[in-house]
């Protein structure tokens, strides 16, 4: 099953866990294919990955643009991993050739660069980090992810909102609505109070009526058919209004966006020349078609601003090629993190080792300080000021004899190389580490 997923390893991470991540995004499949994909219960596949595709920790993100399983386990079976994902959407085999795996060091850093608007469909955009923290919220919410997910997903949100505040990855606007409306407003005083159409039913019309939306101002929306400008104002937003009633009232108009697919100008120089005769105010009109569907000579209109999609595409390259500069730096201040992650998950190796440790020489402890007290005549955890501070003692040795080597071996794992995790595997074997944890799987 495996055979036809991209996959990137490394083996070299010190995870006390092993990570994958399986993901189908933009770019490698058509978003039909992403929804196929997606989860329609997204709390039964949580529980389904856990129990039956053996891993520990889950963590499911789904977009317009993505939709990714993060995991966690001791010893992560891709196969399982996938197969549980085909299950749970009714995938087939050949399906999963959208899929790219990676594991270890590369699942970490593809989940900083998400986080970051580095892998996003717009460099930078926002929404992304919002959309990483609920899902991370609601698996942790749930019990889906524990220590393991949570400390790199802490890490990815914290380093995702460091660099939209220490970089400009996320300013200035990259999309044509977003820039359309953007130069609207910087236009007028208050947009808001303005009188404003949007003539167009289609994909693009529906960007900058989200856009208005966003924004606080009310609009009017027209098509060639009422019905088209009926429904569009249903499902996006606008106040309909019939295609010739918005010819008749372009001399009331503040600000008009054109996004047709008409095959001719569906404003003419002649019809706004009258409409807009005697008439005090300037009038603003944006023509997103591609083909133009406003006539070009309107722009000699004495109070008639036009800008076309030649303009302000004009801008949005401007806009991208800053943002792609601040990618770099993002990059960086990433870089900086793996490291600082690598070095976190290093600690976490080997935590339970120096825990496995305290705990056995706790144990020789407390059982050498009962035969100590019993040959006193005193019993430990008394009224009895001696057997207190025989106890404190007892406990002050411990730590005293401990704290260093142990701190020591904390501090080698996290900045050394192979030789220090033999160093671990011969402290562990010292203390019975190993014998302690095969007596808690049986």
């Amino acid at each position: 099953m495996t055979a036809a997923i991209k996959t990137h390893d490394s083996s070299h991470f010190a995870l006390p866990v092993q990570v994958v991540n399986a993901r189908v995004t933009y770019k490698n499949a058509p978003i039909h294919l992403l929804e196929k994909f997606t989860f329609k219960d997204v709390e039964a596949a949580h529980r389904a990955f856990v129990d039956k595709a053996g891993v520990d920790e889950c963590v499911i993100l789904q977009t317009c643009n993505r939709v990714e399983v993060f995991v966690a386990a001791k010893n992560a079976d891709e196969a399982k991993v996938m197969g549980q994902w085909a299950e749970a959407a009714g995938l087939e085999k050949k399906d999963l050739a959208s899929v790219e795996v990676s594991t270890g060091k590369e699942a970490v850093l593809h989940l900083m660069k998400l986080a970051s608007g580095l892998d996003s469909l717009v460099v930078g955009e926002n929404q992304i980090l919002g959309q990483v923290r609920r899902a991370f919220e609601y698996s942790r919410a749930n019990r889906y992810a524990n220590a393991n997910l949570a400390a790199i997903f802490d890490r990815a949100l914290k380093v995702g909102s460091r660099v939209r505040t220490a970089t400009g990855i996320n300013k200035g606007n990259v999309s044509i609505a977003s820039v359309a409306v953007n130069l609207a407003d910087e236009y007028f005083d208050d947009l808001k109070t303005k009188r404003v159409m949007l003539i167009g039913s289609g994909e693009a019309a529906s960007l900058v009526a989200k856009v208005l939306k966003n924004s606080g101002v009310d609009f009017m929306v027209t098509s060639r058919t009422y019905e088209r400008a009926r429904s569009f104002s249903e499902t996006v937003a606008g106040k309909p209004v019939p295609f010739d009633t918005a010819l008749n009232m372009l001399g009331q108009l503040d600000l008009i966006f054109v996004a047709s697919t008409a095959p001719y100008f569906l404003i003419t120089y002649e019809r706004l020349q009258e409409a807009v005769k005697g008439r005090k105010d300037a009038v603003m009109i944006f023509d997103l078609s591609n083909p133009r569907t406003v006539d070009e000579k309107v722009a000699t209109i004495h109070g008639v601003k036009l800008i076309n999609m030649d303009q302000i595409a004009e801008l949005v390259e401007k806009n991208m090629r800053s943002r792609m500069k601040e990618a770099h730096a993002a990059e960086k201040m990433i870089e900086g993190e793996m490291k600082s992650v690598d070095g976190m998950m290093k600690r976490m190796k080997a935590e339970p080792v120096v825990v496995s440790v305290f705990k056995s020489v706790d144990a020789i402890r407390e059982r050498e300080l009962k035969k100590a007290l019993s040959m006193l005549g005193k019993k430990a955890g008394s009224d009895d000021n001696d057997a207190k501070v025989i106890e404190q003692l007892s406990y002050a040795i411990v730590e005293g004899i401990l704290s260093t080597p142990m701190n020591y071996l904390r501090k080698e794992i996290e900045e050394g190389d192979m030789e220090s995790e033999e160093l671990m595997k011969i402290v562990a074997k010292m203390f019975k580490y190993e014998d302690e944890k095969k007596q808690q799987q049986q």
